[in-house]
């Protein structure tokens, strides 16, 4: 069986120790292919690099909502040279995508008009380079949905990354043509809608990922998290649906290298 994490953090400084031993073991234990995401400039430019340097590691680049410059006069001019290099690294070959990207009122309700401009224009620099978006948000649902039906259409689409369970946010990103992608929460023993969640993804929308070193599942909550866990989402998404973990896993990677075009 193979897996595909769809995202996860290996420029993290929780895997400064052992990265490369970590990855090792990921890769023998059966996940064959995975994404290492971007969050600010400098995550993105050690993303490439990682990818750059394993076959079968593909990048993402962006800002997050948590890692846009500080407000002030200068926010937008600061912003758009942040962009301009995230633009310069995003031509790499390994680079698959424009992300994460989106929304955070939960870590930042002060600067929501900021979090807005570099959403949006970074979807504007997905659509000038032809590439989906992956989307974070938190406790911002109806302005992320708001911006994406009405201020500016992703041409290529993407992915709404460690969806949060709302029947809401997965209807509506569905309609627009999203791919949703689970991650440790939908095993959390405390989840609501959990399993309504899963349901509502039609098998050829749906993702997993870790979301690593972040929301390790049960059984291994409150550790360090990595791509081995992966599993542990599709066990719980076959077990919703109804089918073989080995149909899951499959589907999931199908869906994967669709969405980010990886042949």
């Amino acid at each position: 069986m193979e897996l595909f994490d769809s995202h996860a953090h290996y420029n993290d400084e929780k895997f400064d120790q052992d990265r490369e031993e970590v990855l090792q073991a990921i890769f023998q234990e059966g996940v064959t292919k995975l994404i290492c995401a971007g969050y600010s400039l400098e995550a993105s430019k050690e993303a490439v690099q990682i990818a750059n340097a394993h076959q079968n590691i593909y990048a993402i680049v962006g800002i997050s909502p948590n890692d846009i410059p500080e407000q002030g006069s200068d926010y937008e001019q600061i912003l758009n040279q942040e962009l301009q290099q995230i633009e310069t690294i995003a031509k790499n070959e390994k680079v698959v995508a424009i992300g994460e990207i989106g929304l955070d009122y939960y870590w930042n309700k002060e600067n929501k008009g900021e979090q807005k401009l570099a959403f949006q224009k970074q979807i504007e620099l997905a659509n000038k380079l032809e590439l989906p978006i992956v989307i974070h948000t938190r406790e911002a649902v109806y302005d992320t949905l708001e911006i994406l039906k009405s201020e500016i259409t992703p041409i290529k689409k993407g992915i709404f990354h460690c969806c949060p369970l709302n029947l809401d946010l997965i209807r509506e990103g569905l309609k627009l043509g999203f791919y949703i992608s689970f991650a440790g929460p939908i095993t959390f023993k405390n989840a609501k809608n959990a399993g309504e969640a899963i349901q509502a993804v039609p098998l050829e929308r749906i993702l997993i990922e870790t979301d690593s070193p972040y929301l390790a599942p049960e059984p291994k909550r409150g550790t360090r998290n990595d791509s081995r866990n992966v599993k542990y989402m599709a066990e719980k998404i076959a077990q919703v649906k109804g089918i073989s973990v080995e149909e899951i896993a499959k589907i999931t990677y199908e869906n994967a290298e669709r969405i980010f075009e990886i042949k």
